[in-house]
């Protein structure tokens, strides 16, 4: 009975292992985010073969709701080189997120205030699944960026002060 306990500790660790495959580091410059969650992808093998290979860019993307759903639209995911190109996939088909019901209704009423919006942040393999950050933003204004880059270059000069 010990080792069966064993083996399931073994699995879980393997649960906890993260592999970034794809960052949209735009989006935390273009947006003020208030709210992540982790969602799972409806994917097609190629496209689960492509992301794998590193093949997603995330930047232009962006969440939509219809019929209760959540979208993922504008993410391009390279078609794989080593398969024909009947079973390959559109590069920025419409991806059906894997979102709870209340998960859903919430991200909804978030995004229903003014210039709130849902943009994907990270694309991140979870043991064998393949998830996506997702987070809740507000637009920020161009003083609001250089306010960001005025603190980031303060930070970095503090840091390199206490090397020395």
């Amino acid at each position: 009975m010990a080792k069966n306990s064993n083996k399931v500790k073994k699995n879980t660790n393997k649960a906890n292992n993260f592999k970034l495959l794809a960052d949209n580091r735009y989006a935390k410059f273009q947006y003020a985010i208030s709210e992540t969650i982790e969602a799972g992808i409806e994917l097609l093998g190629t496209e689960v073969k492509s992301i794998r290979n590193g093949k997603a860019n995330l930047r232009d993307g962006y969440c939509s709701f219809r019929d209760g759903e959540i979208l993922l639209l504008n993410v391009h995911i390279s078609p794989h080189k080593n398969v024909g190109s009947f079973f390959n996939h559109d590069p920025l088909r419409n991806r059906k997120l894997l979102l709870h019901k209340k998960e859903i209704i919430k991200m909804k009423s978030n995004t229903e205030k003014k210039g709130m919006t849902i943009v994907p942040l990270s694309l991140y393999l979870k043991g064998s699944w393949i998830k996506l950050t997702i987070g809740v933003g507000k637009g920020k204004k161009l003083h609001d960026k250089r306010q960001d880059e005025k603190q980031k270059s303060i930070k970095k000069e503090i840091n390199s002060a206490l090397k020395r």
